[in-house]
C-alpha cells in the first residue's frame, strides 16, 4: 500500500463504490422497492382467498385454530398495513417453524371461528452487501487497470533504473504508447546517450594517457641507466618502475570497463585451485583450504585475473593467504589473511583508484593501488560483488560472490 499505484487504485475505489453506494441508498428511499411491490402481491392474493372462502364457509381449507408456530411479528405488521392499503384490512397472523427454513404460514380469519392457513414464502431483505460486493470486485479491476495505466510513466522509469547495466550505461527504450510514456522514453533514451558519451570519453582520456606515458617512460629508463651513483640509479629506476606499473594498470582498467569479453560456463572450484598452484611456484604464500563443487558463468580470462589480483593482494599484504570456496545459489569465495588489517575510517575506500592504507599496508611493496579497483570491477560486470572487512582475530577476509548455475558444460583454466 505504499506504492503510488497502490494508493491511486484503492483512491478511486473508494470513491466510486462511495458515489455508488449513496445513489443506491437514495434510490431505495425516494422509490418503492421491490420488497413491497411483493407485499402487496401477497396481500392481494390473501385478500382474494379470504372472500372466497367467506362465500363458502363450509369448505374444507378452514380451521377452527390458527396456525400454531412462532409469531412473526414484523411479517405480520407487513401485511396488515398491506391489506389496510387495499381497502380490505384482515386479522392475518404470520407464523412459523424454525425447522422450515424460510417458509412462512398466513393465518387469516374468515368468520368469528374459522381461520384460513396460507402457506408464504415472505420477501427477504435486499441483498445490499452482495451488490455492494459486486460493485466493490468491478471497480476495483477498473481502478487497477485505470492506476496501470496511469503510472506507466513511472513503471518505466523504475524498470530503466533496475536495468543499469554494469558499467552505468541504460538500455534503448521503445518510444511508443501514449504521449507521456513516449516522452518519458525519449528523456531517458536522452540520458543514456548522454551518459554513454561521458564514460566513454573518461575511459578515452585514461587510456590515453597511460598510453602516452609509456614512451617518456623509456627515454627516462634509457637515461637512468647512464647516471654515475648506483644509489641514485636504482632509486630513479624504482621511480620509473612505479609509474609504468601505474600507466599499465590504467590501461587495464579502462579495458576491462570498456571490453565485453563473452561468458561460458565456468567451474570456480577448479579455478581456484589452478590459480592457486600457480601462485605457490611463484613463490607466493597462498593455500586452498576447502572446496565444493561450483559454476559459474563468466568470462574465463577476466575473472582469472580478479582472482589473482585478490590472491597476491592476501599473500603480499596479509602474508600468507587461506581459500574456501562454498556453493549454492550463490558461488562464494572467502580469502583470508594474516595481515595488519585496514583501518576502520578507511576501510570503505579501499576500492578506489590508487587507493593506499599506510598504516595497513607496506608501501615498499610494489603496486599501482588498481587491483581491487580492476578485481571488483571484472565481478561486477557479471552480476558479481566482492566484500572486504576486518578479521576479529586480525588480518583481512576478501569474501567474492557470483550467481551459481547448474553444471552444463565443464570449463576450468
Amino acid at each position: 500500500m505504499q506504492t503510488l499505484r497502490a494508493k491511486f487504485a484503492l483512491l478511486l475505489i473508494v470513491s466510486i463504490v462511495s458515489v455508488i453506494a449513496l445513489i443506491t441508498l437514495a434510490m431505495m428511499y425516494v422509490f418503492t422497492t421491490p420488497k413491497s411491490i411483493e407485499v402487496d402481491l401477497i396481500a392481494k392474493q390473501l385478500v382474494t382467498m379470504e372472500r372466497l372462502a367467506r362465500r363458502n364457509p363450509a369448505a374444507d381449507v378452514l380451521v377452527q385454530h390458527p396456525h400454531p408456530g412462532v409469531p412473526d411479528t414484523k411479517q405480520t405488521d407487513l401485511l396488515r398495513a398491506a391489506t389496510e392499503r387495499l381497502g380490505a384490512a384482515l386479522d392475518v397472523v404470520v407464523t412459523y417453524r424454525p425447522d422450515y427454513g424460510s417458509l412462512r404460514t398466513a393465518s387469516v380469519r374468515v368468520g368469528p371461528h374459522s381461520w384460513l392457513l396460507v402457506e408464504i414464502d415472505p420477501p427477504s431483505d435486499p441483498e445490499l452487501w452482495l451488490w455492494l460486493g459486486l460493485i466493490t470486485a468491478g471497480v476495483g479491476s477498473v481502478a487497477v487497470f485505470a492506476a496501470n495505466r496511469m503510472m506507466k510513466p513511472l513503471t518505466l522509469l523504475e524498470s530503466a533504473v533496475e536495468s543499469v547495466s554494469p558499467d552505468g550505461t541504460l538500455p534503448t527504450l521503445a518510444e511508443k504508447g501514449p504521449a507521456e510514456v513516449r516522452a518519458t522514453a525519449a528523456a531517458i533514451n536522452a540520458l543514456s546517450s548522454r551518459l554513454k558519451r561521458a564514460i566513454e570519453s573518461r575511459m578515452r582520456l585514461v587510456a590515453a594517457a597511460g598510453h602516452d606515458l609509456r614512451t617518456p617512460l623509456t627515454r627516462m629508463r634509457l637515461r637512468a641507466e647512464f647516471v654515475a651513483d648506483d644509489k641514485e640509479r636504482a632509486l630513479w629506476l624504482k621511480d620509473i618502475d612505479e609509474l609504468q606499473r601505474i600507466a599499465h594498470s590504467a590501461i587495464q582498467l579502462v579495458h576491462e570497463e570498456t571490453t565485453k569479453t563473452p561468458v561460458e560456463p565456468i567451474q570456480l572450484d577448479e579455478l581456484v585451485r589452478n590459480i592457486a598452484a600457480e601462485l605457490r611456484e611463484q613463490k607466493f604464500q597462498i593455500e586452498v583450504e576447502s572446496t565444493c563443487e561450483v559454476y559459474v558463468k563468466a568470462g574465463l580470462l577476466p575473472l582469472s585475473r580478479a582472482l589473482r589480483n585478490l590472491f597476491i593482494n592476501a599473500a603480499t599484504h596479509g602474508g600468507r593467504g587461506s581459500i574456501t570456496v562454498s556453493g549454492g545459489s550463490t558461488a562464494r569465495i572467502t580469502i583470508s589473511d594474516q595481515g595488519p588489517g585496514i583501518s576502520a575510517e578507511v576501510l570503505d575506500q579501499v576500492f578506489e583508484p590508487f587507493f593506499r592504507a599506510d598504516r595497513a599496508r607496506n608501501q615498499k611493496i610494489p603496486g599501482a593501488g588498481l587491483g581491487l579497483t580492476i578485481s571488483r570491477e571484472i565481478i561486477r560486470k557479471v552480476d558479481g560483488d566482492i566484500r572486504i572487512a576486518n578479521r576479529p582475530e586480525g588480518g583481512l577476509v576478501q569474501v567474492v560472490e557470483l550467481p551459481a548455475i547448474a553444471a552444463n558444460t565443464r570449463t576450468v583454466a
